[in-house]
């Protein structure tokens, strides 16, 4: 079947799922695989369950009517959200970096809606199958899509921009993650800036974060540039307050001096002034920029401020890297809090930098007063520390109950794989 026959199935039967779990009556089923599932297996179920058609590329023992075979279904997947893009003609805004996509990227969701039709990724579906999920699941009464674009190698960005095609760009910044994929911060800023490739090669329009020289580097020849930044640029702001909610004052662009929001760290004002940049320069109304920052609440572990009994905890364990663990630390001494306690996972797919940056965190960490530190897992088992270690996220959890603090500040921070978020489950 050619992609134009299975788009006009897909204009029957809108809505795609790939996991049978999560099956309603009337999807198409794409029978993806991987290294450890074979969802060719799971057609005839995802059938049984209620699927108006299975797109499989292995072929049945017995011919099925509802059942489609083609070459590879994971480029299908992908060829059919191209072509779905293509009938939609709108602006998409791309956003990738190491750091902040999507904050950024709810942030700017956030003020966009509230004045368009706005779809965007769901949750963190920002690789290879999120991506095109994330653009089939658009609706024909969009304005406007906001597609996030996560990486952990070269060429990846490409790929998701050669069946996304974005207008506009957002990279956040390129800090230390996925270093072993990457092959170190240059490879990093290669890889981000394939999102810059394609926008300069298609007359696309940048929002930069004025403040990052690597950035305007990265940036340069891409016909349409608009900055934001502490100062220079469309919107211009400095931290006002963040103790511990970030308080943004608005320095230029705005007629609003201050804007108040419910994000931990002074680590996300540029996330901020992205979101109000691209809500100025698209024309969405202030005062429905400024009530979208204010009213919004991160979720999923994403700079979470937790109250449990007489502590107020600082969760943010859905990822970290060596650029956002020090921003968080650097964070955290700031607070003015009488006692502090850190409970830090491992990070990730740092390669052979790994026991080097681990170190360099330790270190960090050993230059302010804390009343406990305790690392979990990883690396920080390779390192010179006076701090305690603990193996996992459980043994953490019972550590924290043990102790049972009262009155304190607490951060809790971790890459994904160590389920920091685990230590506060009851």
């Amino acid at each position: 079947m050619d992609i134009l026959s299975l788009y006009q199935l897909f204009r029957r039967y809108p809505s795609v799922q790939t996991d049978t779990r999560k099956l309603q009556q009337g999807d198409l089923y794409f029978a993806l695989k991987g290294a450890n599932f074979n969802g060719n297996q799971f057609a005839l179920q995802a059938l049984e369950k209620g699927a108006a058609y299975a797109i499989v590329d292995e072929a049945m023992a017995m011919p099925h009517p509802q059942i489609i075979l083609v070459e590879d279904v994971l480029s299908t997947l992908q060829a059919l959200a191209l072509y779905h893009r293509q009938q939609l003609g709108i602006p998409v805004i791309a956003i990738t970096g190491s750091n902040g996509k999507t904050t950024t990227k709810e942030l700017v969701h956030a003020v966009l809606s509230s004045h368009f039709k706005t779809y965007t990724t769901k949750g963190n579906l920002n690789n290879h199958i999120g991506v095109p999920l994330t653009l089939l699941s658009i609706q024909p009464d969009a304005e406007i899509a906001v597609v996030e674009m996560g990486a952990n190698h070269q060429k990846e960005i490409e790929s998701y921009c050669s069946y996304t095609e974005p207008t506009h760009g957002i990279i956040t910044n390129c800090g230390k993650a996925h270093l072993e994929g990457f092959g170190g911060i240059e490879g990093v800023r290669k890889g981000k800036g394939e999102l810059y490739d394609f926008l300069r090669s298609n007359n696309g329009t940048v929002f930069l974060f004025d403040d990052y020289d690597y950035l305007q580097q990265m940036s340069a020849g891409i016909p349409h540039v608009i900055r934001y930044g502490t100062a220079n640029g469309l919107v211009q702001g400095q931290v006002a307050i963040s103790e511990p909610f970030l308080e943004v004052s608005i320095t230029e662009g705005l007629s609003t001096n201050l804007v108040k929001t419910q994000l931990v760290g002074s680590y996300n004002l540029p996330n901020v002034l992205c979101a109000l940049t691209v809500g100025k320069h698209l024309q969405v109304p202030e005062e429905k920029m400024i009530a979208a920052i204010e009213q919004y609440t991160p979720s999923n572990s994403r700079s979470q401020l937790v109250e449990r009994g007489t502590n107020k905890i600082i969760l943010d364990a859905y990822n970290a890297n060596p650029s956002s663990v020090k921003l968080a630390i650097e964070n955290f001494a700031k607070l003015a809090a009488d006692h502090k306690i850190i409970l830090l996972g491992g990070m990730m797919e740092l390669g052979e930098e790994s026991v080097a940056e681990h170190q360099t965190i330790t270190d960090l960490i050993a230059q302010h007063s804390w009343d406990q530190v305790v690392l979990v897992g990883g690396d920080f088992s390779k390192v010179s520390h006076q701090f305690t270690y603990l193996q996992n996220s459980l043994e953490a959890k019972a550590w924290l109950q043990q102790l049972s603090p009262e009155n304190s500040y607490l951060l809790i921070k971790g890459s994904r794989s160590m389920q920091m978020e685990k230590i506060l489950e009851s």
